[in-house]
């Protein structure tokens, strides 16, 4: 049995969907459900449902042999955890914002002062550029803090750069792009070595092949065709 992490949010629609695809359909309740602790014997599987930043502790301290997150959390936690496969979904980056026309206060003396969820992977960010800054940790809508002085620049999150451009942002660089991962517990990965290869073969191959088209697609491209055809031999 299998222990595998998924992290509450955008992810875990997507991560469901992969799974289906891959073979393992039993899962796709889990979403509808209230329940954190969910079993699955018929595919050998238990699933918890944690906060994405949970997710690498769950499965670096072996709560869980696997875990689907994204690699904007890996970044900024550095867990030690094995990472052997980048799911392609979920795509967005981590970047550097600021009010247009304040995107040259970096080669200011002073120290510069950065709103962001992602302290770690910020500091190591302005250290290799050299750029002395204060950190201000938040928990949600970065954006805010420019525009109430709490500081001269985010680093957040971006997916489409539609929230950025609402509050008179403008993206400058990209830090780092994310997709959702997924990680392994280390001791899990030669305990559970049979298992964990099997799901990474179908995860990998559900990963490589095309998105069969909907049902609902299906069937009305049927009518369409079955309507053209009708008027055809009128």
């Amino acid at each position: 049995m299998l222990t595998v992490a998924l992290c509450k949010g955008k992810l875990i629609e997507p991560t469901l969907t992969l799974f289906a695809k891959a073979g393992y359909g039993a899962v796709q309740p889990v979403a509808d459900s209230r329940r954190l602790l969910l079993p699955c014997p018929e595919i050998g599987m238990t699933f918890l449902i944690v906060r994405p930043a949970d997710v690498p502790t769950y499965v670096e301290h072996g709560a869980a042999d696997i875990g689907i997150v994204g690699k904007d959390v890996l970044l900024e936690q550095d867990s030690d955890v094995y990472e052997p496969l980048d799911l392609g979904f979920g795509a967005c980056r981590i970047a550097v914002a600021a009010f247009r026309g304040q995107t040259a206060c970096d080669r200011l003396s002073s120290k510069i002062r950065v709103a962001t969820k992602y302290p770690k992977i910020t500091e190591r960010y302005f250290n290799q550029r050299g750029v002395p800054v204060e950190i201000i940790k938040l928990y949600g809508s970065i954006e805010l803090a420019p525009i109430v002085g709490l500081a001269d620049r985010i680093v957040d999150l971006v997916e489409t750069g539609n929230t950025l451009k609402a509050h008179g942002l403008v993206e400058i660089e990209c830090i780092a792009r994310s997709t959702a991962r997924l990680i392994v517990n280390r001791a899990s990965l030669k305990l559970k070595h049979q298992a964990i290869a099997e799901l990474l073969k179908n995860l990998r191959l559900a990963c490589a092949s095309p998105q069969p088209p909907s049902r609902t697609g299906s069937a009305r491209q049927v009518r369409a065709a079955g309507r053209k055809e009708k008027r055809t031999r009128t």
